[in-house]
């Protein structure tokens, strides 16, 4: 059973402004067909959202181990977290963000978890993650540490 689990879905916002492409699909496919853009406009829109959903990163602790997307470290490798939101989370993936970090980071989701590595074999000083819940990531991951032995 995991201990701590999130998928970063696209929020509302982005998902509205996905819909745009509906109206500019009809624009464009009104001069052959006005059924066959109705048809493609939904299609599209419907396409890119299922996608942008589906292929949305999971964030998971399971089994003392840390997901992230695609990557995953022991969770007796990392250090205490550091959440940042705001404009420190913005500083934190941009100008004060190492180049050898490894990041999982979505614009539509603001807080980021800067996770460091102890691991003198890694060449990767911290991960950075964005989540909607750094402080719960954050208790799952302490949790998990001393769960390990």
């Amino acid at each position: 059973m995991p201990t701590f689990r999130e998928r970063l879905v696209p929020g509302v916002g982005t998902l509205l402004a996905v819909c745009l492409l509906a109206p500019a699909t009809l624009l464009v496919f009104l001069p052959i067909s006005l059924p066959i853009g109705i048809v493609a406009a939904i299609v599209l829109t419907a396409g890119a959202i299922a996608g942008l959903v589906f292929s949305a990163p999971v964030i998971l602790i399971e089994q003392g181990v840390l997901h992230a997307g695609r990557a995953r470290i022991e969770v007796a490798f990392t250090g205490t977290p550091e959440a940042f939101r705001g404009a420190d989370a913005v500083r934190a993936r941009g100008v004060e963000l190492d180049a050898r970090a490894w990041t999982l980071l979505r614009g539509w989701v603001d807080p980021v978890l800067r996770i460091p590595i102890q691991d003198a074999d890694d060449p990767v000083p911290y991960w950075v993650v964005s989540t909607r819940r750094p402080a719960a990531l954050s208790a799952a991951l302490a949790a998990a540490h001393t769960a390990t032995p």
